[in-house]
């Protein structure tokens, strides 16, 4: 191990107990896409601690911590901060009891079910190992926390809001994600495509309502969304290239009140991923093409065709960097060993990150993600990864991975 990882791994056996302390006090506290407000005073209270100059109410309640240690290159690293819609069944003693109001009254039970409260332990870890070896590099540090991933829109909100504007322009731009199906203590990376970009669509199907007893004087939109939902199965496995990858899900569908009343509507929510525009571009003609002709076949008439509308919580695929991603995933084999450091498989999962590649001047990603060894997938209510091991390696490698494309002293 170099003197420079040996600083490293000194700072992060040190601050260990209280990163752990950290994690549990937001994994009790998760806040829903949009609401973090709660979670982002608790990381901007732990970047001010190591020194940050801090920002709130960024896009939301997003933050970016500021710290310069002379001239040099900018590396920006984020880390995501809402929870999820979901019951936990963990069993952990900390794990979380709230509930929260939708805007439509009802109530929902939160967890953080996706890692992001080990990805700001990670955040803040990283502020203190860099705070504690300033000596070692030169430049500028912005660290992120970045609200409403999980709907697609908390890196466009901090966008629209200026944080390339009010804040420097990033060189390179790093963040990663837990892996449960990496075993524990392995980093994965790969260049270019990350993973899928992901279209959510909402479909309204429109029928004529009437009596179930006189199905002949209506045009029934439940048979009309079974047919389409259907159809829709032949997309990717007759009209996509066999390389071609893409996925079609129908995840919802509501329609009717009542046992003997054929409604007049029907609505759909569905989900598309692929890697390539061409392969979107393909899916959603067919989507519009399907939709369409098959209410016409039925006798709808044309002001009562369906409609195909994209819903705000679509994503581009997650480009990363080839050149970026090649000196970060070098410095962790030599200082990890060859093992630990893989090349993986495309995801078919998405992430708005890509989001902060988008702009011009393009700022370079790197995106990665840290084994944690099995048990329950990402959003599953009995996720519960093992935070140790999996906030030392993430801190380990974005301090790291910082270290190296900073400037040296």
């Amino acid at each position: 191990m170099t003197p420079r990882a040996g600083r490293i791994r000194e700072t992060i056996d040190r601050e260990l107990p209280s990163l752990l302390d950290l994690y549990r006090r937001l994994h009790a506290q998760p806040e829903l896409s949009g609401e973090e407000e709660t979670t982002s005073r608790t990381l901007a209270a732990e970047l001010e601690r190591a020194g940050f100059a801090v920002s709130e109410g960024i896009g939301g309640h997003g933050i970016v911590g500021v710290r310069s240690s002379g001239a040099g290159p900018v590396v920006m690293i984020r880390a995501d901060m809402d929870a999820l819609p979901v019951a936990e069944e963990t069993g952990l003693p900390y794990a979380s009891r709230i509930v929260a109001k939708r805007p439509d009254g009802s109530t929902v039970s939160v967890m953080h079910a996706c890692g992001h409260d080990i990805h700001m332990s990670v955040l803040a870890g990283t502020a203190r190992v860099l705070a504690d070896l300033v000596d070692e590099w030169e430049g500028t540090l912005l660290l992120v926390g970045q609200p409403a991933e999980e709907t697609g829109r908390g890196a466009t909100a901090m966008i629209d809001d200026g944080i390339f504007t009010r804040f420097p322009v990033p060189d390179s731009a790093l963040a990663l994600h837990v892996g449960p199906d990496l075993p524990k203590g392995i980093v994965g990376f790969r260049e270019g495509i990350f993973s899928a970009g992901s279209e959510s669509l909402d479909i309204v199907i429109r029928g004529i309502g009437g009596h179930a007893a006189h199905p002949d004087r209506a045009i029934d939109p439940v048979v009309l969304a079974a047919r389409i939902i259907l159809a829709f199965q032949t997309i990717v496995s007759r009209e996509l290239p066999p390389l071609g990858f893409g996925v079609v899900t129908v995840a919802s569908i509501h329609g009717g009140a009542k046992y003997n009343a054929i409604p007049d509507t029907v609505s759909l929510q569905a989900n598309i991923r692929y890697f390539s525009e061409q392969v979107r571009e393909k899916i959603m003609e067919s989507i519009r093409r399907i939709t369409r002709n098959i209410a016409l076949s039925a006798g709808v008439p044309e002001d009562l065709l369906p409609e195909v509308k994209i819903a705000a919580e679509s994503v581009p695929p997650l480009v990363n960097d080839t050149v970026l991603t090649g000196r970060v995933s070098s410095i962790l084999r030599d200082t990890l060993g060859e093992e630990r450091v893989i090349r993986i498989d495309p995801l078919t999962g998405s992430e708005d990150f890509g989001f902060f590649g988008m702009l011009e001047p393009r700022v370079p990603l790197c995106y990665f993600r840290i084994g944690t060894g099995g048990g329950p997938y990402l959003h599953n209510s009995r996720f519960a990864p093992d935070p140790g091991p999996a906030i030392s390696l993430g801190v380990f490698c974005m301090a790291l991975a910082a270290l190296e494309l900073l400037g040296k002293k």
